[in-house]
């Protein structure tokens, strides 16, 4: 696009990017229109179907909704003087496209994309009508310095400015698990900011509030024992295959999600879904893995696996994935569109995969770089996944003695040095333990960088 960041969008650019003739008729369109009344396009792959989302309907608010949901947390970057910085234009594609297959629940935070996620997010989406879309969006008070009424409040409003919006369809207490019962006093109760969103709701600048849950069941079940008094619109959850039965095999903190779920649904809180991938290790799976998935249902992707799991139980409202590039979006909008749920023979074939996965001694990242900035500069995300994308690959040998070894060894060095700059890898880690509160996995990341960085030597030594 030749102007960056603007509000009208050239029709015939966009039929051309998205690759439909600009001779296709406007009937043919799926009917999602600008402000100005021109139409977007539905356009793309001829395998991405059109009109044929599935949704859930809200039982608060009514709201029809979409059961792919868009995170806005991995928003796609491009370098410009020498910075990473949003491709507002790659971002404006995905909404476009995503809109004109039925997709209209977006979810974003001021923590996401290094604080600029609703920015872009708001550029992207203040080009349609207002009701073409749900925007939800959370309070994000992790630093205690933020825990103030005035600056939890001035962070709120500040999400309505970038967001371009007077109003919040979905508005989230942010990570309520994290520092335990401790954090939650601190960010909501004792400064009144709870109160606070329910009064919003009640003056209609809130639609429907909930919270996201990370960690501390403590936390979860105190706000669901108030649910009479405060009335809960949703939650969020972290819900997949493998954290359904195994939360804790994976996670000592975490709750399975088999149980969430189940309290959500005694008292009719429709449940909105994240880490459907277990940040993304349940499409980057080991190659057995793959092929017993691929043998099951032959056209369909290993991801689609884990979205239909997500999005078969019937309280779920929306299944949330951060899809940085075009070809994770058509994908899931082929799973969704529509959902074919999971018979009960396929529910027991993934949780014998689940058992599969477990032996897997993958590191539990999620990739939602709450650890970064390191103030060391290491680029601990990328490290954690070139490790677990070593694990699932069977380049992680044992002993010099292995089959493998030779192969092995070069697979995860080479690729340790093209996924980390040197100056950014393990080695650096002093253990100052800053990452460490910030994790929703409560992983301990000094401890699991220098496990990585001797093997890493130990490879490179030959002394395996």
């Amino acid at each position: 696009m030749a102007k960056k960041n603007r509000r009208e969008i050239d029709r015939r650019e966009f039929l051309k990017v998205l690759g439909v003739g600009t001779a296709t008729t406007t009937a043919a369109l799926y009917g999602c229109s600008l402000k100005d009344g021109s139409v977007t396009v539905a356009g793309g792959s001829g395998n991405t179907p059109a009109g044929e989302m599935t949704y859930r309907i809200n039982p608060s608010t009514g709201d029809k909704v979409s059961i792919l949901g868009y995170g806005c947390m991995r928003w796609p970057t491009v370098v410009k003087g020498g910075q990473d910085e949003i491709d507002q234009d790659m971002v404006n594609e995905l909404v476009d496209y995503a809109l004109a297959h039925g997709v209209n629940y977006f979810d974003t935070s001021p923590a996401y994309c290094k604080g600029r996620s609703e920015h872009a997010t708001g550029i992207a989406l203040s080009r349609y009508p207002r009701d073409k879309y749900f925007i939800a969006t959370k309070l994000s008070n992790f630093s205690p310095d933020t825990w103030g009424r005035e600056a939890s409040i001035a962070m709120y409003h500040n999400s309505l400015k970038e967001l371009q919006v007077d109003y919040l369809d979905y508005m989230l207490l942010h990570g309520i698990g994290m520092g335990g019962m401790e954090a939650m006093k601190g960010r909501y109760l004792d400064n009144g900011i709870l109160d606070f969103l329910v009064s919003e709701r009640a003056a209609g600048r809130i639609r429907n509030l909930g919270f996201s849950y990370h960690g501390d069941i403590e936390v979860f079940d105190y706000l669901l024992s108030r649910h009479d008094e405060i009335k809960w619109d949703f939650v969020q959850i972290q819900l997949n295959y493998v954290d359904w039965k195994h939360a804790k095999e994976v996670n000592s903190r975490n709750t399975d999600a088999e149980y969430l779920y189940g309290e959500l649904v005694k008292r009719n809180i429709p449940a909105i879904i994240m880490e459907p991938l277990l940040g993304g290790r349940l499409s980057n799976v080991p190659n057995h893995i793959v092929s017993r998935l691929k043998q099951r249902r032959p056209e369909d992707s290993v991801a689609s696996w884990a979205f239909r799991f997500a999005g078969s139980p019937e309280h779920v409202l929306t299944v949330l994935s951060g899809m940085t590039y075009m070809e994770h979006l058509q994908d899931n909008l082929r799973t969704y569109s529509p959902l074919v749920p999971l018979a009960d023979e396929d529910k027991e074939f993934l949780e014998e995969t689940a058992q599969l996965m477990l032996k897997y001694p993958t590191v539990p990242c999620n990739d939602c770089q709450y650890c970064m900035p390191c103030p060391y500069g290491i680029d601990i995300p990328s490290i954690l996944i070139h490790y677990n994308k070593c694990v699932n690959e069977g380049n992680l040998p044992k002993s010099s003695q292995d089959e493998n070894y030779r192969k092995a060894r070069r697979a995860f060095l080479v690729g340790y040095d093209r996924s980390v700059p040197r100056l950014r890898q393990a080695n650096h880690c002093i253990g100052c333990n800053q990452c460490v509160h910030h994790c929703p996995q409560n992983i301990k990341i000094p401890e699991v960088l220098h496990r990585i960085d001797r093997f890493a030597e130990q490879l490179k030594q030959g002394t395996l």
